[in-house]
């Protein structure tokens, strides 16, 4: 059975992590109205916290008490975007969330950085057909992001753990570790501190 007769609409597919098709009109209107919800968030002035505040939790699935995202921001649909409390995101943040993405507390992510849940399939007729999918991405709690790192779909980062910036993020990484490099390997644990 080829992906277009199995009768889904569009968006319980792409949830689902099965093939898509984006353009769908349902979706279309989606995207349209998180552009239209970020061009206002990433025009809201520094000096107007509250306005800022007000457009992130209409435009995002979840935010928590005490987070911060600094504009510009960029998603596919910010729905599928849960972010904890006290959590930073800095300037540039990329999250197209065609999957869920969910950041934990007290997360802190550097300029520039991209969280990347869809994938196109290999198949070249498939991706000439504009069929498409996408996995999530889970970032643990009290995980750092440094600049420019790119989280690809699928994968889940465990608390504590640090991701060097530039690295590129292909597979999972546990809890408590150093990971740098593309792709991005573990290169040491860390030991938490007891107070």
């Amino acid at each position: 059975m080829t992906p277009e007769h199995d009768g889904r609409p569009m968006r319980e597919r792409m949830l689902a992590g099965d093939l898509y098709i984006a353009d769908d009109p349902e979706l279309a209107e989606q995207s349209l109205r998180a552009m239209d919800l970020t061009e206002a968030f990433n025009a809201t002035p520094a000096r107007d916290p509250l306005a800022r505040r007000h457009l992130l939790t209409e435009l995002l699935g979840a935010v928590g008490e005490g987070t911060e995202i600094r504009p510009p921001l960029r998603v596919d649909y910010g729905g599928h975007i849960r972010v904890g409390a006290r959590s930073f995101a800095n300037f540039g943040l990329v999250a197209l969330d065609c999957a869920p993405i969910t950041i934990g507390d007290d997360v802190q992510i550097g300029t520039n950085v991209q969280l990347l849940t869809p994938t196109h399939p290999v198949d070249p007729e498939l991706r000439r057909a504009k069929w498409e999918a996408a996995e999530p991405i889970t970032i643990g709690d009290n995980v750092w992001l440094g600049s420019g790192v790119i989280v690809l779909a699928g994968v889940t980062i465990g608390e504590n753990t640090v991701v060097g910036a530039g690295a590129v993020v292909t597979r999972d990484l546990p809890a408590n570790a150093v990971a740098v490099g593309n792709p991005a390997r573990v290169i040491r644990t860390i030991e938490p501190s007891t107070p």
